[in-house]
């Protein structure tokens, strides 16, 4: 039993390279198609995580009902209530929904920068500590690249970021299809 498969699943898997390489060539043209048009994919991400908001939201109001016994009854309702809010928010509004990710992805970016610069020097006594340290310089950088541009990066970051995520999944795909075709 290799890497956790054993003989059997490895076999299947390898005899199904191609579909890995034909999946990783689409992903990579799809992310083309988002580098080509950023904003469009900018509002594609954020109708899609507003979809999913949505669903959730309803889904946590459907659950307040289930648990108005236990006494959870408020807390189910108000999260299900404003989670599907921000869902719907996010399709009525698309732009500025994403002027808000991109707002709080920075603030992410650099609090987790940040965090990790810290985590890195606090580990200086190890050998490697440097690059987790350089790692949490580059987020920390990202972060603040992408504040100073706000919010008038807002109409591209997003996308930039599902196309950069579409090439490097197929990228990954491509190259897992062929090393395990061997």
């Amino acid at each position: 039993m290799a890497n956790g498969f054993d003989p059997v699943g490895r076999n299947s898997v390898a005899a199904k390279w191609a579909w890995f390489v034909a999946l990783g060539v689409l992903l990579i043209m799809a992310g083309g198609v988002a580098f080509g048009n950023l904003l469009v994919a900018t509002v594609a991400s954020v109708y899609f995580v507003g979809l999913i908001m949505l669903i959730c939201g309803l889904l946590s109001l459907g659950h307040a009902f289930r648990v108005q016994d236990w006494g959870g009854f408020l807390f189910w309702m108000l999260s299900g209530a404003f989670y599907a809010a921000a869902g719907l928010f996010a399709f009525f509004n698309p732009l500025l929904a994403s002027s808000v990710l991109t707002l709080l992805m920075a603030i992410a970016l650099i609090v987790a920068g940040a965090f990790r610069i810290w985590v890195g020097f606090r580990l200086s006594p190890l050998g490697g500590w440097g690059w987790i340290a350089i790692a949490g310089l580059i987020t920390l950088v990202a972060g603040l690249v992408i504040a100073a541009g706000w919010p008038t990066d807002s109409l591209w970051i997003v996308g930039l970021l599902l196309a950069v995520d579409l090439v490097m999944q197929g990228l990954a795909l491509i190259a897992f299809g062929v090393l395990v075709r061997g």
